[in-house]
C-alpha cells in the first residue's frame, strides 16, 4: 500500500524511480542520455523552483522568503494586526484575507464575536485588505476558489494552510510570522528537504481523500519521515485524482508535520481554474527530467481501503476493515495509548461501544477545510439516498466547505437527499475542528472527515470530568455508516453508483458580500474595537541572567499546541492576551497558570524597581545559593520567570497563542528534547522565549525547581552551542547540565535579545 525509500530517490521524466545507489548514475544515463550531479538533480523539483522565485537573499541555503498573500480566520487576525499596529503598520502590503469561519455560531462571550468581525472589516478598509463575512467559506476554501494560483506561496496562521494540489505552495504559521510580511520582513529558513509523494494506480470504488491521506500519516508520522519537509506530488497516479480528490489529501499533509506540499498540475487543475473564473492563475508544474529527492513515498491507490484514526490522534491508523476484524484487540490498544494522553484524569473506554460483536458509532459530522468539499458531500449523498439514519442517538451533520459550495448542493439536490435521511445541513464553520460546535455527549464516539482527533479538541472539559473520543473517517465510510445507522461500515460495502457531478461556481454569492479593497488603503477609516480587544502587555528584554522555575513536566511522547492552549470556548478570549493565557495548559496540568503566576510576581517587582525576593520570599534562600558561586548575580541583571518541560511540544495547531500566553504569564523558555513542528518552535521564539533542547533521558531537574542560567544574554549574542545551566536546591547547591539552542538566524537571535518581535519592531 505504501512504501518509504531508506534513502533519496531521483524520478526520471516524472514517471521513473531510480534509487540513490553507486549505480544511480549509469542508470539515468541509459534512460536520459544525459549526466546530472545530485546538487543539480535537486533543483529540478517543483519545490526549488517556487522557492527560488521567492527568495531573497541570493542564497538557497539560507532562504528569506516573499509570500505572494496571506490569509488568516477570526481566532488570529485580531492579534496579528495588534501586533503589526504597535510596530508601525500603515498598509497592508500584499492581498491580506481576513476570514470569519472560526467564531460565527457560538455566542461564547458576549458581543466578543462580532466585535472582532467588525475589527477585521474595518482593518481591511484601513488598511486595504480583503474581508469574508462569517457563514461565506472557511478559510482554506476560500484561498482555494480565490487566491490560490500556479507556482505562487501563501502564507497562512492556520496550521492548515495547504493549497498545494493548485500548484501554490502553502504554509501555516503562527501570527508572528505574518506579521513579519506586513511589515516587509521575511521568512527565514534553511532550505528545506524535499519528499516526493509517488502515487500510481487509481483508487477503487468507495476510498476517498481521507483514506488515501490517512494512510500516508500512519506511515510517515511517528518515524518522522516528512517532518519539516516539503512533500512533492507526482507519478502517473495523481492522473487518476479529481482536483477535489487532490485538495482532500493535501490539506491534510499539515499532520505528517512536513513544511509545505506542492503537486504536479495537469488540465483538471486548469479546469479548476477555469470553473472559478481565475484561467489566468493556473500554471503547468512539472518536475525536471531529473530531479533528486531526500526521500520518496510510493502509494499504491489501487490498494489503499477505507481507514479510520483512532483516538488521539491522525496517526494512530488502521483499515477499517481491520479494525472490525480485530475490534477487542485494537480497542484495547486504543484504550491504553489513550492512559498516556489523558493521565488518568477520567476513565476512558471504548468496548462499551461493542454491541452483539458490531462498533457502534454516536455521531458522524463532515466538515471543514478537509471534508466539506463538494465532491466529498456529492458522495456521502449518494451513499445516503433513500436511507435514513434513525431516531435514535446517532446524529449526523455535514457543513459545506462554503457558500457556494452550498449552493450547488441545493440546485443539484445533493442537499434535499441528505436532509431527507434526518442529517442537518450547517454553514461554512470551523467549529467541529476545534471544540466549538458538535461537540459530542459524554463518552460518546464521533466519526469525523475533519482534520484532527487530539484529546478533548471535540470539546469535552477533561477537568471537568469529561471525555468524548473522535476518529477521523472519509466522508464515504461516514455517510456509509450512518446508513447502517451508526454501525460503522466502510464505504467499500456500498453497492450503489455514485453520480457524475459537475461543479458550477457562482461567483456571485461572494461579488454581493465580500469586502475587497482590491489593495487600497483608507487611512481615514477609524477601526472598531470592542471592550474585549485589548493590547499586548509590556515584555522586558532578555536580562544576563535568569532564574527560571520549572512549573510544569510534562512526559507525553507528544504534546499538543490544543493541550498548551485548548481550543474551543477558550477563543473568545482570543483578542485579550491576559484572559487567554489564564486557560493555558488547563486541561493538560491546571496548577500551571497559578504557579506561572507566582513566579512572575518576582519579575514584575524587578521591573518596578523593587526586590524580587520580598514579593517572592522563597527566592531569597536561591538566589543566596546563586551568590555562593556568582556573586555578582542580582536584580539589576538577573532575570525571574517560568519554564515549561516537555518531551516534543507544538504538533499541530499554528496558533500562536500556545507561546503567546505562557509568555504573558511569564515565561522565558520552554525545555525539550525536540519539538514537533518548526512553526511552534517559531512562536517561541518571535514571542521573546528560549527553545531550550535538553538530551533524551533522565532529566537533570524535576516540576517546581528552580534553574539557574548564567550569561544567558551573551550566549545568545555569541552563538554559543551549548549552555551551562544549574538545577538550585536550598542547602544542597547547585548541580550543573547542559543546554543547547538549535540553530537561530540573527534576527531570531534580535528578537530574544529585545524580549519579544514587538520589541524587535516597535517604533
Amino acid at each position: 500500500m505504501i512504501q518509504l525509500t531508506q534513502g533519496g530517490a531521483y524520478l526520471v521524466n516524472g514517471t521513473d524511480i531510480v534509487a540513490d545507489t553507486p549505480e544511480a548514475a549509469s542508470q539515468i544515463q541509459a534512460k536520459t542520455g544525459i549526466t546530472i550531479s545530485k546538487e543539480e538533480a535537486a533543483k529540478n523539483t517543483m519545490a526549488y523552483g517556487i522557492l527560488q522565485e521567492h527568495n531573497t537573499s541570493g542564497n538557497m541555503d539560507k532562504l528569506k522568503i516573499r509570500f505572494d498573500k496571506l490569509t488568516s480566520h477570526d481566532i488570529t487576525f485580531v492579534g496579528i494586526i495588534q501586533t503589526a499596529r504597535a510596530s508601525g503598520l500603515q498598509k497592508f502590503p500584499m492581498p491580506y484575507v481576513l476570514t470569519n469561519c472560526h467564531n460565527s455560531l457560538c455566542a461564547v462571550g458576549g458581543t466578543i464575536n462580532e466585535d472582532d468581525h467588525m475589527f477585521g472589516l474595518t482593518c481591511a478598509k484601513k488598511y486595504g485588505g480583503v474581508y469574508v463575512p462569517p457563514h461565506q467559506a472557511v478559510i482554506h476554501q476560500f484561498a482555494r476558489e480565490m487566491l490560490a494560483g500556479g507556482g505562487k506561496m501563501i502564507l497562512g496562521s492556520d496550521s492548515h494552510t495547504r493549497y498545494g494540489a493548485l500548484g501554490t505552495m502553502a504554509m501555516g504559521e503562527g501570527g508572528p510570522e505574518l506579521v513579519k510580511q506586513l511589515l516587509n520582513q521575511t521568512y527565514d529558513i534553511n532550505m528545506p528537504g524535499v519528499v516526493a509523494v509517488y502515487l500510481k494506480g487509481a483508487p477503487v470504488k468507495g476510498v476517498g481523500p481521507q483514506d488515501v491521506a490517512l494512510a500516508i500519516i500512519g506511515a510517515v508520522f511517528k518515524n518522522g519521515y516528512v517532518k519539516n519537509k516539503v512533500m512533492e506530488f507526482v507519478g502517473p497516479g495523481v492522473a487518476s485524482l479529481s482536483a477535489d480528490f487532490r485538495i482532500g489529501i493535501d490539506v491534510m499533509t499539515t499532520e505528517t508535520t512536513c513544511l509545505s506540499s506542492i503537486w504536479k498540475t495537469d488540465d483538471r487543475i486548469r479546469e479548476f481554474y477555469e470553473i472559478h473564473g481565475r484561467t489566468e492563475d493556473y500554471k503547468e508544474l512539472n518536475p525536471g527530467q531529473v530531479a533528486y529527492y531526500d526521500g520518496l513515498i510510493e502509494v499504491d491507490l489501487d490498494k489503499i481501503r477505507p481507514m479510520i484514526a483512532m483516538p488521539f490522534h491522525p496517526s494512530n491508523t488502521y483499515t477499517i476493515e481491520e479494525l472490525n476484524a480485530n475490534l477487542m484487540d485494537i480497542l484495547d490498544e486504543t484504550e491504553k495509548r489513550a492512559k498516556v494522553s489523558l493521565d488518568g484524569a477520567v476513565d476512558f473506554t471504548l468496548k462499551n461501544k461493542v454491541k452483539n460483536g458490531k462498533f457502534i458509532v454516536d455521531q458522524g459530522i463532515i466538515a471543514g477545510c478537509a471534508g466539506g468539499g463538494f465532491e466529498n458531500i456529492c458522495a456521502a449523498a449518494d451513499i445516503l439516498k433513500g436511507r435514513y439514519i434513525g431516531a435514535d442517538e446517532f446524529t449526523l451533520s455535514v457543513y459545506p466547505a462554503s457558500m457556494p459550495v452550498y449552493m450547488e448542493l441545493i440546485r443539484n439536490g445533493c442537499a434535499a437527499t441528505i436532509l431527507e435521511t434526518g442529517a442537518v445541513m450547517k454553514t461554512a464553520f470551523c467549529g467541529p475542528c476545534f471544540g466549538a460546535g458538535d461537540t459530542p455527549a459524554n463518552n460518546a464516539f464521533s466519526i469525523r472527515h475533519s482534520t484532527r482527533n487530539f484529546p478533548n479538541r471535540e470539546g469535552s472539559k477533561l477537568q471537568n470530568g469529561q471525555i468524548a473520543s473522535v476518529a477521523l473517517m472519509d466522508a464515504r465510510s461516514i455517510a456509509a455508516t450512518a446508513a447502517n445507522k451508526g454501525v460503522l461500515t466502510p464505504a467499500t460495502d456500498f453497492d450503489g453508483d455514485f453520480g457524475k457531478y459537475k461543479y458550477h461556481f457562482d461567483s456571485n454569492i461572494y461579488k454581493n458580500r465580500v469586502f475587497d479593497s482590491h489593495g487600497v488603503a483608507d487611512e481615514s477609516v477609524e477601526i472598531q474595537f470592542g471592550p474585549n480587544i485589548k493590547d499586548w502587555p509590556a515584555m522586558g528584554a532578555l536580562p544576563e541572567n535568569l532564574v527560571l522555575q520549572v512549573v510544569s513536566e510534562i512526559h507525553d511522547p507528544v504534546t499538543t499546541t490544543d493541550e498548551l492552549i485548548p481550543s474551543g470556548e477558550t477563543s473568545s478570549y482570543r483578542s485579550n492576551p491576559l484572559g487567554l493565557a489564564e486557560f493555558a495548559l488547563s486541561r493538560k496540568d491546571p496548577q500551571y497558570v497559578g504557579r506561572a503566576k507566582e513566579i512572575q510576581k518576582a519579575e514584575k517587582e524587578r521591573m518596578n524597581g523593587g526586590h524580587p525576593c520580598q514579593a517572592v520570599p522563597v527566592l531569597k534562600d536561591v538566589m543566596g545559593e546563586v551568590k555562593k558561586q556568582y556573586p555578582d548575580a542580582s536584580r539589576e541583571n538577573t532575570g525571574f520567570g517560568s519554564t515549561i518541560f516537555a518531551v516534543k511540544p507544538g504538533d499541530g495547531s499554528a496558533r500562536e497563542q500556545a507561546a503567546s500566553c505562557q509568555k504573558v504569564l511569564g515565561g522565558w523558555a520552554n525545555i525539550a528534547n525536540e519539538y514537533a513542528t518548526k512553526r511552534y518552535r517559531s512562536n517561541l521564539i518571535n514571542w521573546g522565549m528560549l527553545p531550550f533542547l535538553i538530551q533524551p533521558g533522565d532529566l537533570p531537574f524535576k516540576n517546581l525547581d528552580y534553574l539557574f542560567i548564567p550569561g544567558i544574554k551573551k550566549a545568545v549574542e555569541d552563538k554559543a552551542e551549548e549552555i551551562k545551566a544549574y538545577v538550585v536546591t536550598t542547602g544542597e547547591g547547585m548541580k550543573e547540565f547542559t543546554l543547547k539552542l538549535g540553530e537561530l538566524t540573527d534576527e531570531e537571535r534580535q528578537i530574544i535579545l529585545k524580549g519579544c518581535l514587538i520589541n524587535y519592531n516597535r517604533v
